[in-house]
């Protein structure tokens, strides 16, 4: 058995191990483990992936060191109740991480990836006493971190570039990233998507409220399950089965927000201006008579002008709607098709929007700093991200019959969270300065009715996202050769004054639009750039969402975002596969990657240290030496042996999962 079939068994399981054994022996009878050896050196990587990234791919804000001490003292507050819910219960914390995994959890906690060989021998070497410190502040002000933050909002926001065929969404997955690389205010973020008016590529934030378009009552549902934590879908229907909300509360609170509108587009969100629209603006008549006149031409791509043409008068804009019951209503407290007075859910409308039109005082309610319920609820979100668990399970169901399990810890988070402004990027830093954050993970059943007390954080596997940059991380010098179009890059392609523009002129906007965003162009482009055995190398931020069902991250769970927070972290045997012998972890061992050069580059003895340093963020312990030893001794060559190293460590547990 060889070295690197021992550590499958070992650390993967026997049963992993088997699965793919007989896999490889159908492909050709070859043992699981020549995977690596013929991967080596036979494609070449994309130039452009192998080539130091630019300064600064992303321009970051800054963390402001000045406020450490204020960081540290918020930290001891945290420490202090959770340990005193320790004590209460009595339950011991777990030991303080090493450096070593201190730095990896960290680093895949705010950079979405694993610390390069460079990074952690740096990290190691400093014998300076805020090391610790420093390195939280530099990743949070890195690229890296709005990459990663940009992956978990995207899960909660159901981030898609088409989530309808009309709908050009890259100007507001854009506000989203740049939202998070100026570190806004979560209210004043919040704020914005709620209210915005406008197109796309002229308000990004509109696409919060066109994510829903045509669904008022779903758009309700969800804005209030991502920003207040509360499910109150079923009363859409009827009252709710399992909580106190009635279906006459969800029609006055979506009463609010009723008078939305999204077509036909008009010049701009004035009182005036909405009177347009409701009888159909210039620009409406405009994008008619031209649909009129393609299809008289009986072109081909019919469909693609007329969505052409429909997302240039998508434009959000209000005026206030009655909003009606159901015609099947049916409690005593009102008639069926009566309308219904707005009122929120709990507490007031802010006293300085109640003259204000419905939605104003719908996204004022919601981001009010006496609406606790969105302090808190974002407080939750963020702790359970960084530690594993929330506080309140799950985390878009706060209720009266599912307490917190530490009310008073939830309570003095949401108080730091309001004490922050909304300040998220440092409630973050926060967290992880905490004594409980640098302790080592523990096991936690999630099927468990005991509530889990924090000894330390739960033990977790990588998200999709977090796997994909990892490996990538040991393949690319740099993940950044493609980026998401801004908005302005978007705007100039898409805009065109359908007031004054003739067919012809419809016809080269959409061959540019679709020449830089049409699917199979995008693809190409991107292929040729990063392009590596069907998959492209770039952060998964970068890549196109949604990705199709056979794509390493889908594999891995990752979200189609049609649900909130649909992501998963399920094993499944295609993962094993994928992992085993997929095109991901064979550009690893090529030629040109990172982990290849580092490891040509040191004598056998110190390569093992360069791979294990690389690949698990740790040096070999005396067992892990020998058998690398062995079976770089009884390779073919050098690189052939730790090519075998590399991919055994990339399929044990230890890999996968935050220690």
């Amino acid at each position: 058995m060889s070295a690197s079939r021992l550590w499958l068994e070992r650390t993967v399981g026997v049963v992993c191990v088997a699965v793919v054994s007989a896999a490889a022996l159908g492909a050709g009878g070859k043992s699981a483990t020549k995977g690596p050896r013929r991967a080596v050196a036979q494609m070449r990587l994309p130039e452009a992936v192998t080539q130091d990234p630019p300064a600064k791919p992303i321009d970051v804000q800054p963390v402001d060191r000045g406020t450490r001490p204020a960081v540290a003292a918020a930290a001891r507050a945290v420490d202090a109740l959770v340990d005193k819910g320790l004590e209460t219960h009595g339950v011991e914390p777990t030991r303080p991480l090493e450096d070593d995994a201190f730095a990896r959890r960290v680093y895949l906690e705010l950079a979405g990836r694993i610390p390069t060989h460079d990074e952690l021998v740096a990290f190691l070497r400093s014998d300076a006493a805020d090391k610790r410190a420093e390195l939280i502040d530099r990743l949070l002000e890195s690229p890296d971190y709005v990459s990663h933050f940009y992956n978990f909002w995207a899960d909660i926001l159901r981030l898609q570039e088409r989530p309808d065929k009309h709908l050009v969404f890259e100007p507001y997955l854009d506000y989203v990233k740049d939202s998070i690389r100026t570190n806004k205010p979560y209210d004043t973020w919040v704020r914005e998507m709620l209210t915005a008016d406008g197109r796309l590529w002229e308000n990004p934030a509109v696409g919060f409220q066109l994510r829903d378009e045509g669904m008022p009552l779903p758009y309700v549902d969800n804005t209030v399950r991502v920003f207040l934590g509360t499910q109150i879908g079923c009363a859409q229907c009827h009252d709710h089965p399992f909580d106190h909300w009635t279906q006459r509360e969800f029609y006055e609170l979506a009463a609010l927000t009723a008078g939305t509108q999204t077509r036909p587009g008009g010049p701009g969100p004035g009182r005036k201006e909405r009177r347009v629209m409701a009888s159909g603006s210039e620009a409406a008549r405009a994008a008619r008579d031209l649909q009129l006149a393609n299809r008289d031409r009986n072109q081909k791509n019919k469909a693609a002008v007329a969505q052409y043409l429909r997302a240039n008068v998508t434009n959000v804009a209000f005026a206030d709607k009655k909003l009606l019951l159901p015609h099947d209503y049916q409690y005593d407290d009102a008639k069926p098709l009566t309308a219904v007075s707005p009122k929120v859910l709990w507490g007031e409308v802010p006293e300085a929007v109640r003259r204000a039109d419905g939605r104003q005082q719908f996204a004022a309610w919601v981001v009010a700093r006496d609406n606790r319920q969105f302090a808190r609820t974002i407080a939750n979100r963020l702790w359970k991200k960084l530690m594993g668990v929330g506080l309140v399970e799950p985390g878009d169901d706060f209720k009266e019959d599912n307490p917190a399990s530490d009310p008073m810890l939830l309570e003095h988070l949401t108080d730091e969270m309001l004490r922050l402004d909304f300040d998220l990027r440092e409630f973050v830093r926060i967290v992880v300065s905490t004594d409980v954050y640098q302790r080592r993970a523990v096991l936690h059943d999630t099927m468990s009715a005991a509530p889990f007390r924090f000894p330390g954080p739960a033990l977790k596997r990588m998200t999709a996202e977090q796997l994909w940059d990892s490996i990538l991380t040991l393949v690319a010098r740099n993940p950044w050769s493609i980026q998401r179009p801004t908005t302005a890059e978007v705007a100039g392609i898409m805009n065109v004054d359908l007031r004054t523009a003739s067919l012809a002129d419809v016809d080269r906007g959409l061959e540019r639009f679709l020449g830089h965003y049409g699917k199979g162009p995008a693809k190409r482009r991107m292929m040729q750039v990063c392009g590596y055995r069907g998959l492209e190398l770039v952060r998964a931020s970068e890549l196109p969402t949604p990705l199709p069902l056979g794509h390493f991250l889908r594999q891995f769970g990752q979200s189609d975002r049609e649900t909130i927070e649909g992501g998963r972290t399920v094993a499944t045997i295609p993962q094993i596969l994928a992992m085993f012998n997929g095109p991901i972890t064979h550009a690893m061992l090529e030629q040109g990657s990172v982990i290849y050069d580092e490891v040509t580059s040191h004598a056998p003895r110190e390569a093992i240290d360069v791979v294990y340093l690389a690949v698990l963020s740790r040096r070999p312990g005396a067992d892990d030496r020998a058998l690398a030893i062995q079976e770089i001794m009884s390779a073919d060559d050098k690189a052939t042996g730790c090519g075998n190293l590399i991919w055994a460590l990339l399929n044990t547990r230890e890999f996968i999962f935050i220690q």
